[in-house]
């Protein structure tokens, strides 16, 4: 491999010829060797975005010439077209400021700048930095690349989502099944019913996840170093803002308090929650779905899912709920996730957390995880879940806690008694209500009709 000098504050280091980034990137690079987690693609992007609406306000503010402004731009765009990608190698366990990712950002920027200029116009910190700081970048960049994932992202896969079980819903809303509680046998239901459960829990999800969006709307930059925004013109946060704005087409704004936009990490906190809500409700209706498609004979087998794939390497024939199974850990990790963001947040010293490369990986992992469990359960499972009317009414009309309705007429310990002799001797409700005395045969008929008591 061929290198060559780059010098900083430090000295010089030798870098890959072939690489935009300089001495910065590279310490960071030998010196943290740790793990294979890497800065997200999600962060490398918005760091475009923050630094071409900084460039673009430093213009307009008199402080960037037009030339230099117009190559950070340019870069900028080839980062976010996925060209520069092989250029951002740091990976997350690094400081926890992550000054060495906006030192990347801003190496390569200059780098690929000055190539594309044939001279060296581009300073890293003088042009690329300018009217900015790690501090102020990094949490700009972790709320960016928060908002587009969740908008452009999770949102889009949830509204397809419920969209999905809303359908089912309606195609079920006459398929009368058996309640369950506490894993036993409860008064009926109808298997619309049930998913429309389903729906709402998505959709409550979503609003929770909407309504934490205004708090990342915030954007820290301009605060430069400590909050105070020392050597960042007058009027330069409200304008990058709305630069990255219109970049972005999301509504973003400058934090109105920049001490706690540096500090705090408190709104990725909030989102986190919801998002762990979201895992908490996709946890309980993948292991819905899989309790219901059970065996196929000698479970519940209320309902059919998808086949995709061999259950078994030894037992032939076997079919497993493998979506369920993957959306299930898929949980699982979001809510470890939201441990480790809300650790992460609560490390804040000072005038800036020093945990926050942690907190948006674990962050973003979420946001990607479950969009694309949304995805994969929705197409290879719940869009072909289909209901088995006959399983549901042979287990609805054995179902013992039927006897529900007949408790205003004979009483709730007579129809205990009533239930508890048909279970005991094996035979219907309506033989043991009978042979207790407790109605007629003609009373009975009248007054027990399950389909009705949803």
């Amino acid at each position: 491999m061929e290198y060559r000098i780059e010098r900083d504050s430090m000295g010089e280091m030798k870098v890959p010829a072939d690489r935009y980034w300089a001495a910065q990137t590279q310490r960071s690079l030998e010196n943290f060797e740790i793990g294979g987690e890497k800065m997200p693609p999600e962060i490398i992007r918005a760091f475009a975005l923050l630094k071409k609406g900084a460039a673009q306000a430093n213009r307009a503010l008199g402080k960037l010439d037009d030339r230099r402004a117009q190559l950070i731009e340019t870069v900028c765009d080839e980062i976010l077209d996925g060209r520069l990608d092989g250029h951002f190698p740091l990976v997350v366990w690094q400081t926890g400021s992550g000054t060495q990712s906006n030192m990347n950002a801003n190496e390569v920027i200059a780098g690929r700048g000055n190539e594309l200029a044939g001279e060296k116009l581009l300073h890293p910190n003088d042009h690329v930095n300018m009217s900015q700081s790690s501090n102020d970048t990094f949490p700009t960049a972790m709320h960016i690349a928060a908002v587009m994932s969740i908008e452009d992202r999770l949102l889009p896969a949830l509204d397809s989502f419920i969209a999905t079980l809303a359908r089912l819903e309606r195609e079920n809303a006459d398929a009368v099944k058996t309640g369950r509680t506490h894993l036993q046998d409860a008064v009926p239901i109808t298997f619309g019913q049930e998913i429309s459960g389903w729906r709402s829990m998505m959709e409550k999800a979503r609003a929770m996840i909407a309504l934490s969006l205004d708090g990342l709307h915030e954007l820290a930059l301009g605060g430069t170093a400590v909050g105070t925004g020392l050597n960042a013109p007058a009027g330069f946060d409200v304008m990058a803002a709305e630069r990255i704005s219109a970049l972005t087409g999301k509504p973003f704004r400058t934090a109105e308090n920049k001490f706690h936009a540096l500090t705090s990490k408190d709104e990725l906190v909030f989102a986190h929650g919801a998002l762990k809500a979201l895992a908490a409700n996709m946890m309980k209706i993948a292991n819905d779905v899989r309790w219901l498609a059970s065996g196929p004979r000698c479970g519940l087998g209320e309902i059919t899912i998808p086949e995709n794939e061999p259950g078994s390497s030894i037992m032939p024939g076997k079919v497993n709920p493998t979506q369920c199974e993957s959306v299930t850990m898929v949980a699982v990790q979001v809510m470890a996730n939201d441990t480790a963001v809300g650790f992460s947040a609560s490390q804040g010293n000072f005038e800036l957390n020093v945990f926050m490369p942690v907190c948006i990986y674990n962050f973003l992992q979420s946001v990607r995880l479950l969009s694309d469990s949304l995805r994969s359960f929705e197409k290879n499972c719940v869009s072909g879940i289909r209901a088995d009317r006959a399983k549901m009414k042979e287990n609805l009309d054995r179902s013992l806690m039927t006897v529900t309705a007949l408790s205003p007429h004979i009483g709730y310990d007579n129809a205990a008694k009533t239930a508890k002799l048909a279970f005991r001797e094996n035979i219907s409700l309506r033989e043991a209500c009978i042979r207790l005395g407790f109605l007629t045969p003609e009373r009975f008929d009248e007054l027990y009709h399950p389909e009705r008591m949803i």
